[in-house]
């Protein structure tokens, strides 16, 4: 039988992986242009970056907006843990990872209505979060929280999560309840640049959202996590069961 031919998509894709994985070609190591690439293997530069997609999927090859193709630095999977919230996560950060946080204040629209359950409008401050190992980025985070509830000397722009998490979690009232959907699918246009990613490389999306003990949403996070540099933990503990009379 004859085998099948492998296009010139994957031969290219073959022999850059065998030049990162030798270490010819080095980690963070930038690329020659798409142009410099097309012209060398003799192939129109659509082919070319059909070939760097394969690349960028595996996490490889890391594409950089106005800067060009670089290698992907060897990163560790760092590892989201559910059920938890603020304080908690904040103490869990790894100590290699560079968190930067901008805050924004907005009125509550669209999806945002239902998952705060709040009425349209409402105002709410929006914590941005995005977590880089050395100069990749990990993930990113958008923490709301009605704007009746974070302290008035919360600064504007914390330095990082560090800054501002446990304060946050110390103002809000405690979490009663804390619910979170995890899905996994491609990234948007914005998502794939900020994280560096190809837009073929799946990606964690975790939706948290904190109750207190009336019922009110004290929180929601909306989390995007690039799914080859994390993984998602959950434990479930049985409930306790109410000791039975005898008689």
């Amino acid at each position: 039988m004859t085998g099948t031919v492998p296009s010139r998509r994957q031969t290219i894709a073959d022999d850059l992986r065998n030049q990162i994985t030798t270490g010819e070609l080095k980690a963070g190591e930038r690329l020659p242009s798409e142009t410099t690439l097309a012209s060398r293997y003799g192939v129109s530069t659509s082919t070319l970056r059909g070939a760097l997609a394969l690349l960028q999927s595996e996490g490889l090859v890391e594409k950089t907006h106005g800067k060009g193709n670089f290698v992907g630095l060897a990163s560790r999977r760092h590892t989201y843990i559910g059920g938890s919230r603020t304080r908690s996560e904040n103490s869990r950060i790894d100590p290699t990872l560079r968190v930067t946080v901008r805050t924004t204040r907005l009125q509550a629209q669209g999806h945002l209505v239902p998952l705060l359950r709040v009425p349209a409008n409402t105002e709410l401050t929006q914590f941005l979060c995005i977590h880089n190992e050395g100069p990749s980025p990990h993930s990113l985070a958008r923490i709301y929280v009605p704007c009746d509830l974070p302290p008035k000397g919360l600064p504007c722009e914390p330095r990082s999560c560090r800054a501002f998490g446990p304060k946050l979690a110390e103002y809000c009232p405690p979490p009663t309840e804390i619910r979170e959907r995890l899905t996994a699918r491609l990234p948007t246009h914005e998502e794939a640049e900020s994280l560096r990613i190809g837009s073929t490389l799946a990606v964690l999306d975790i939706t948290r959202v904190t109750i207190d003990s009336t019922g009110r949403v004290i929180e929601a996070a909306l989390l995007v996590l690039a799914s080859h540099r994390a993984d998602a933990y959950f434990i479930t503990r049985a409930a306790p069961t109410e000791n039975r009379r005898e008689g």
